[in-house]
């Protein structure tokens, strides 16, 4: 089987590309610095050419265009290309809850970009994780100020990317679902409980503060804003087995 995976050079593209190979299948990693950009349409025709499957796991760029032209125009060239080429499924990574955080600009824009796959005439599936452990470091960051982490209170769900990885791969290699799939970690927790463990496992001096009214990617978090609130793909490894890991590593 032919795959083409969208921002096959990134965390989980890249990770999804040697599986696929490693499984004897043709993945193609295509990427801007591949020579194949969405946006705009440069490569697109080429890469997509022969392709069975593409998998869209592609990010919006950190500066620039705002997420949501990105990810509609992108989105819009890849469809065209694949009804072109004749390609059987389409599969887009997106976030669990972005049908419940309008407010948010980044999982509004995604919402966004699963209407466009879902009025399309080309098979799809869906596959909505929750955030990442390896991105808990970069959220805390980003609720930074004068030195004091501000959190929300809200509940979240964090799954290892790998897991993530792996939903993508088996989707990829199924039929076409018509639908949306939720992937997520086995544990819940508070965002500002789970940031306040994370940074003191990492010696990180820095205060956590719960704070209802604080924003994640714009948002305003409940208790089920940001994690599955039906059946879902619930992966095994736990926050402890996680970090475990990542001290094996380093």
């Amino acid at each position: 089987m032919r795959l083409v995976v969208i921002g096959g050079t990134g965390r989980i593209g890249a990770a999804a590309v040697e599986q696929l190979r490693s499984l004897g299948h043709e993945a193609v990693a295509a990427s801007p610095s591949a020579g194949v950009d969405a946006y705009t349409g440069a490569g697109l025709a080429d890469a997509l050419a022969g392709a069975d499957v593409v998998v869209d796991v592609s990010n919006a760029p950190a500066s620039g265009l705002d997420p949501l032209t990105f990810f509609t125009t992108s989105t819009r060239n890849l469809l065209a290309g694949e009804r072109a080429a004749g390609v059987r499924h389409h599969v887009v990574l997106s976030i669990v809850g972005v049908d419940r955080a309008a407010d948010s600009p980044y999982l509004g824009a995604k919402l966004a970009q699963e209407r466009v796959v879902e009025a399309a005439d080309v098979p799809f599936t869906i596959l909505r994780a929750t955030q990442f452990f390896e991105f808990l470091a970069a959220i805390a960051d980003r609720q930074t100020h004068d030195g004091v982490v501000r959190s929300s209170t809200g509940a979240v769900q964090p799954v290892a990317a790998s897991e993530v990885v792996e939903a993508v791969v088996d989707l990829a290699l199924g039929p076409p679902l018509g639908g949306v799939v939720d992937v997520a970690g086995p544990e819940r927790f508070a965002l500002d409980q789970l940031l306040r463990a994370e940074l003191a496992a990492a010696g990180d001096p820095r205060p956590v503060v719960g704070d209802p009214q604080a924003r994640y990617a714009g948002a305003l978090l409940g208790a089920t804003t940001i994690v599955p609130t039906g059946a879902a793909r619930l992966g095994t490894v736990t926050l402890t087995e996680w970090r475990a890991a990542r001290t094996v590593t380093r």
